[in-house]
């Protein structure tokens, strides 16, 4: 059988819903682009972009013996439309993605197991990638035919529309690459409209100090009150530019039962979130990516997300955190409680 037709019906078969072939090449202009990204100092606080560039624009600098990359995709597309929660004050949207088992754990897994076949079986080297090394996963998979990045600047894919996890297989064997996706999104600009901060006001271009998932997942400050007001529920994640996608049409809700919601963190309700010491925190989001933010950081978020609610009944909550030993704490509940009392 052809390897490339063995590898697909091998990835398939394990769980994932798309598979693509690219060369390890470097692309010079994504070298220029993400040079002129950092120099924008567009990462904000994602101090480890900054860090082995050389690596993140070439996969040969990362391992220097690969030849081909296997790009692979799973759905994760879910069956209730994401923007019904955030027309609920009192409770926290937690994004689509974060919903449900951490994702990283089930994908690279999966990738093992078609890589320990490819190993045992064709004779070669490998490794496996999933979101936590220096790997362009957008732009190698667009260059393997799964998809586009969109103006939103993440990948779109013609089955999938925007809701699909990726990772890659590096490996030692020559497959031939498939075709590069051309980019589909025409004159559609829904995506960039739908962003609540104007994170997206240059097409293709994101700049994520003004990002909510990057506020809230990756920014250890602050927020800037321009920013948290327009922030919502969002206590972790901001799907509105992925929701926005037409091509979502031609996806269907992901059958895989590690990315089902969990009941507790569909809706959760904000005063019971507010109430999570560390200990509380950690022990709520086990196997969830939101314990990944740390509780300061996520109760920074659920502040600003019960100041936007206008709810008074969640005065109390606010009260209890305007003298915390955290500064980024205290400080979001006095500006929370002094909203809150202007919409009296």
């Amino acid at each position: 059988m052809d390897l490339k037709k063995s590898i697909r019906e091998k990835a398939l078969q394990v769980g994932f819903d798309v598979v693509g072939f690219a060369t390890a090449d470097t692309d010079s202009k994504l070298e220029s682009d993400l040079g002129q990204y950092l120099d924008q100092g567009r990462h904000g606080d994602m101090a480890w972009m900054a860090k082995n560039t050389d690596c993140r624009a070439s996969p040969k600098g990362l391992w220097p013996d690969v030849r081909s990359i296997i790009a692979l995709g799973i759905n994760y597309a879910p069956v209730d439309a994401p923007a019904d929660a955030l027309k609920r004050g009192d409770r926290g949207n937690i994004s689509v993605y974060a919903r449900g088992k951490d994702y990283h754990d089930l994908v690279k897994k999966r990738l093992k197991q078609i890589g320990r076949w490819l190993v045992e079986t064709h004779d070669c080297e490998i490794k496996v990638f999933v979101d936590t090394a220096p790997v362009m996963e957008k732009p190698i998979a667009q260059k393997a035919g799964i998809g586009w990045q969109g103006k939103h600047t993440n990948l779109v894919s013609p089955d999938l529309g925007s809701w699909f996890f990726l990772g890659e297989i590096y490996t030692t064997l020559n497959l031939e690459p498939d075709t590069p996706t051309p980019d589909q999104c025409g004159t559609c600009t829904r995506c960039l409209d739908a962003c609540p901060t104007d994170a997206l006001s240059v097409p293709y271009q994101i700049d994520p100090r003004s990002c909510i998932s990057y506020l809230t997942i990756e920014h250890k400050e602050t927020i800037d009150e321009d920013l948290a007001s327009a922030m919502g529920n969002r206590i972790y994640g901001c799907d509105d530019c992925l929701d926005a996608c037409p091509w979502n049409k031609f996806s269907s809700p992901s059958l895989e039962p590690a990315f089902f919601p969990r009941v507790e963190l569909s809706v959760p309700k904000l005063s019971d979130l507010s109430k999570l010491d560390d200990v509380g925190f950690r022990e709520f989001f086990a196997g969830s990516p939101v314990k990944r933010t740390g509780h300061e950081r996520f109760m920074r978020n659920v502040l600003i997300a019960i100041a936007n609610s206008g709810d008074q009944g969640l005065v109390k909550d606010v009260r209890s955190k305007v003298d915390d030993p955290s500064t980024i704490i205290a400080n979001t509940a006095r500006w929370a409680l002094s909203k809150l009392e202007k919409t009296l």
